[in-house]
């Protein structure tokens, strides 16, 4: 989708556009291999659905052998190559928003509830969305130049790549650049990354070489998500830039060690599923 325009024009457009796919038909209930950067090498990870889908009792839980694991905190956050593996929550071109559920036993990816309801967005996500294992924005620690506290959650990452992924696939990828969203008072930081097998891995090494118009659709689609429920316009810190790789990079690392607190009880876990 190639738009030229104004930013409030790019946003009514990818609010209004409708052409989106079944979340349903993009789940992953099968096994895939995970290279880790630490001496466990290889290892084999299966998910497995729980209750009918567009309900309330859909669950896609991930399993190691005949074992129950944590996306979250049981896959590794690197492989072997030096890259990031994403899980995979949300395929692109879908509405369902689906996330790992990071208060319940084990963390499967279930479809958020507002209100009661099913929550969906009002139109199709353009990108993969997911999150990186094994990291947290900490809602305890203020950002020194921001201002504003970690929202609670995973890492968030968009993946721009030309496939669509599987919901609960666990996928290698290059982080490119990272946003700095705020949402509510609370920082949620957006890495922009891309499938390591996905041609444009080739051409895409830093946030310079993606598109602006790339670049202007992720950034107005998630300024204007909301609206539609009648809540405000998300804001961005760093005057709205995309941060290059390096700082992504840097962002990511600091995430994985407030997990790392985090998990080994240093930081109060509060109501987050981390055993």
């Amino acid at each position: 989708m190639k738009f030229c325009g104004s930013p409030m024009m790019l946003a009514s457009a990818l609010l209004a556009y409708s052409g989106s796919t079944s979340a349903w038909s993009n789940v992953a209930v099968r096994s895939w291999a995970v290279r880790s950067s630490s001496a466990m090498g290889m290892s084999t990870y299966a998910t497995e659905q729980v209750g009918e889908s567009a309900t309330e009792s859909f669950r896609l839980k991930f399993k190691d052998s005949d074992s129950t694991i944590s996306p979250w905190h049981d896959i590794p956050l690197k492989s072997e190559n030096g890259l990031y593996n994403m899980v995979v929550e949300i395929p692109k071109m879908t509405k369902a928003k689906m996330e790992v559920a990071t208060k319940e036993e084990s963390n499967p990816i279930a479809q958020d509830i507002k209100k009661g309801n099913l929550r969906d967005y009002h139109g199709p996500i353009f990108w993969n969305y997911g999150c990186l294992p094994q990291t947290w924005e900490d809602p305890n620690e203020e950002h020194p130049e921001l201002k504003v506290f970690g929202d609670d959650d995973p890492i968030d990452v968009v993946e721009i790549g030309s496939a669509a992924l599987d919901m609960g696939s666990v996928k290698e990828v290059k982080a490119l650049g990272v946003l700095a969203m705020i949402d509510d008072g609370e920082l949620d930081w957006k890495v922009v990354a891309v499938a390591s097998d996905d041609p444009l891995a080739e051409e895409y090494s830093d946030i310079d070489d993606v598109p602006e118009s790339v670049k202007a659709g992720i950034r107005e689609w998630f300024r204007w998500y909301k609206t539609p429920d009648d809540k405000p316009l998300n804001g961005f810190g760093f005057d709205e830039k995309f941060l290059p790789k390096k700082d992504a990079e840097e962002v990511i690392e600091e995430t994985h060690e407030a997990w790392k607190k985090l998990k080994s009880g240093d930081t109060e876990a509060g109501k987050l599923w981390v055993n």
